[in-house]
């Protein structure tokens, strides 16, 4: 027998916040141990991630139980359903056990119909941006606004980020310094809050690779909301991750996707 279900809207995505940040806060910037999910080089998780998904997972399933979820943590769960969730208890674990407060909450769902929503939480600072695609929206200790993000046609004006040369191959680090080598300014190390930043207009560009759904997908709708444009390198959906440019001009972003895809 068929029953009625909400469909899911930003309240929802701020209790799933909630959750997490309750979980989370009272083991950053405390001795919690750390364990690495790589044989070869280092790719850390803590109790703090895995406890905070496992809650959120139940909260969906507990609301939304015929929907799929994808998570960092643990295995994901009914991926053909109408409705996915994706979730990243804390993208930027690294920032986290080093005592910055770079990392967040990513928290994400698509529905076949086209609805999409995503938020990034920072419990610590009190940070939320959140958007659907159309609009999008910052929510923190100076107050609640609508986002958008900034005209910058030219490379030569853009503010470019992203977390570590060691995210690119040999390959694709050349094509990004070819983008690097032609912005006003490049900054390294901020995780989820790079998409933010482009969203809310204080710069302009993200280029990564290696990339997860869920290190992406959740922010996808932030940054489209707040009237950027996410990509592959190829121009087409970031929704499954891999090399992924983030632009807050759609000029510049075509900009950046030529000298992504030059010959050397």
């Amino acid at each position: 027998m068929s029953h009625f279900v909400d469909e899911p809207n930003f309240a929802f995505l701020h209790e799933l916040a909630d959750l997490a940040g309750d979980i989370v806060m009272p083991m950053f910037r405390m001795p919690i141990a750390i364990e690495n999910k790589e044989s070869v080089g280092f790719d850390p998780v803590t109790d703090a991630d895995k406890d905070a998904e496992r809650h959120m997972r139940k909260a969906i399933l507990a609301r939304y139980p015929d929907d799929g979820i994808l998570g960092e943590e643990f295995d994901a769960e009914n991926l053909e359903a109408e409705g996915l969730w994706v979730l990243d208890p804390i993208d930027g674990t690294r920032a986290f056990i080093s005592g910055l407060p770079t990392w967040g909450t990513l928290i994400g769902y698509r529905h076949l119909s086209g609805t999409q929503l995503g938020m990034m939480s920072q419990p610590f600072t009190g940070e939320r941006y959140f958007g659907n695609g159309t609009n999008s929206f910052y929510k923190g200790p100076d107050g609640e606004r609508s986002i958008s993000t900034r005209k910058c046609p030219e490379l030569s004006g853009a503010t470019l980020f992203t977390t570590a040369p060691d995210i690119f191959n040999a390959e694709e680090l050349l094509a990004f310094q070819r983008v690097e080598q032609s912005v006003r300014l490049s900054r390294y190390g901020v995780d989820c809050y790079a998409y933010c930043m482009v969203a809310l207009g204080m710069a302009d560009l993200v280029i990564e690779a290696s990339l997860k759904p869920v290190d992406i997908a959740p922010l996808i709708p932030i940054i489209e909301g707040a009237g950027g444009i996410v990509t592959n390198w190829q121009g087409q959906s970031a929704f499954d991750g891999g090399q992924v440019v983030a632009s807050g001009d759609a000029d510049l972003h075509e900009k950046a996707l030529a000298l992504l895809g030059a010959k050397a």
